[in-house]
């Protein structure tokens, strides 16, 4: 049996000690609940739940998963009172240990007092650094063993009796406080950037109402200066070569067959490349003899390309760097005329409430996982000037790249915590 490590691989200088065995129990010295204030009849009684601000917050799972944000549950100061076994304090540990189990928040310093709602767990600690048993609990390690520990079903769940016997390890409060602090920083960082990302996320929406003409309107609301013409509510195909979509084209169906792909030749577009918007994705390849068999679904630069299964709107337009390749079923090709310009249609059928709102009506009645042909022959856009839709189109390509460049800045933030956890903790 492979001997346990008594300390983590990465630590701060000065601290050479092994970390302390210890069960859960006699880690946290609270370890409480909802149900703990009484029996179900004394809480039915004592405890009124309302939506109407209240006098404490009444805490749920869904509001720290809500980043604190709400819209919140309140109760009476009667109520708050009678739930003195679990009521809340900044920097004290919610588990969920119902559904979502393994999940946990700290909870953070509110404008009311907190007390906790059901299908959670109050853990807390007099004697440790409640900021470095937060992140304890987020590692893979204890992560697995509460796993371990639960009990599966229609919702998945963990008793209090069974965590409190989890087996961990601590350091002594000096590093404890150590590790605690470098985390929350990094949390920090990893918050700021996340209010970064929501609020470009926001302004995208804010310009997308504004820089479009709403039901009725000639023109939108923002517009560049120099432009003051009408806009045209065109049909598609006013606006459009060719619609064309890889189903049942050709004799494979409404789908190419695995024993078709080849190790290389020409290659396959799936939904891949549209959902993530990059089409080097991807290792599946025809024969040269197939790929004349289905010419008539080669992309070609500049088309747009719709995925009519999944995200609704979501499409791309095929850039000149590509290789040569065929659409996989349920892509659906369209082509633009000289009078528009593919990256603005692609910017409106992907982003614009306008067409939003027509995909929605025209495909009442339906079950909506995509994109129908049917449903994309319909719509209507409202086109300026070739050189306005230019300008749209390359503002909003500037911002869509600069929430790309957070999103990678977060996400490599997240990934490198994730890496601290796995080396500073046993």
């Amino acid at each position: 049996m492979k001997e346990r490590l008594k300390a983590p691989e990465l630590r701060f200088p000065g601290f050479t000690d092994d970390w302390e065995e210890r069960k859960l129990e006699k880690v946290f010295d609270t370890i409480t609940d909802y149900v703990a204030n009484g029996s179900f009849e004394s809480l039915r009684k004592n405890v009124n739940s309302s939506d109407i601000n209240g006098f404490a917050y009444l805490v749920r799972l869904q509001d720290a998963s809500n980043n604190w944000q709400g819209p919140w549950l309140y109760t009476d100061q009667h109520g708050y009172e009678f739930l003195k076994k679990s009521r809340l304090q900044p920097d004290d540990i919610i588990m969920a240990n119902v559904g979502s189990v393994g999940k946990f928040f700290l909870v953070p310093k509110l404008d009311k007092p907190m007390t906790l709602a059901p299908n959670a767990v109050l853990i807390k600690s007099s004697e440790n650094d409640q900021g470095f048993l937060y992140q304890m609990m987020l590692t893979p390690e204890m992560q697995y063993k509460i796993f371990e520990k639960t009990t599966p079903g229609v919702q998945s769940k963990i008793n209090k009796t069974d965590f409190k016997m989890i087996e961990t390890r601590l350091p002594n409060m000096d590093e404890q406080k150590k590790i605690g602090s470098f985390f929350k920083q990094l949390d920090d960082t990893i918050a700021l950037h996340q209010r970064k990302l929501d609020l470009l996320k926001e302004q995208k929406k804010g310009y997308l109402q504004k820089m479009f003409p709403k039901n009725g309107a000639k023109v939108p609301e923002l517009r560049f200066a120099g432009f003051a013409d009408d806009w045209e509510l065109r049909k598609i195909e006013d606006i459009l070569k060719n619609i064309k979509g890889s189903m049942k084209i050709g004799p494979f169906g409404s789908a190419l067959k695995k024993e078709y792909y080849v190790e290389k030749g020409i290659k396959v577009y799936a939904q891949e490349n549209i959902f993530k918007n990059d089409f080097s994705l991807g290792n599946y390849y025809i024969t040269e003899d197939k790929y004349l068999e289905l010419q008539s679904c080669e992309l070609i630069p500049g088309d747009i390309v719709i995925s009519m299964m999944g995200t609704i709107g979501a499409c791309s337009v095929f850039p000149e760097t590509s290789e040569k390749g065929i659409m996989n079923s349920h892509l659906l090709r369209l082509q633009t005329n000289d009078s528009s310009l593919a990256e603005y249609i692609a910017l409106q059928i992907k982003d614009s409430p306008f067409i939003k709102q027509q995909i929605l009506k025209l495909s009442v009645g339906s079950i909506m996982s995509g994109l129908s042909s049917t449903v994309v022959k319909k719509l209507k856009f409202p086109i300026p000037s070739i050189e306005e839709q230019r300008k749209i189109y390359l503002f909003f390509k500037q911002l869509d790249d600069t929430i790309t460049l957070h999103q990678r800045k977060l996400d490599l933030l997240k990934e490198q915590k994730k890496g601290f956890l796995q080396k500073m903790f046993v």
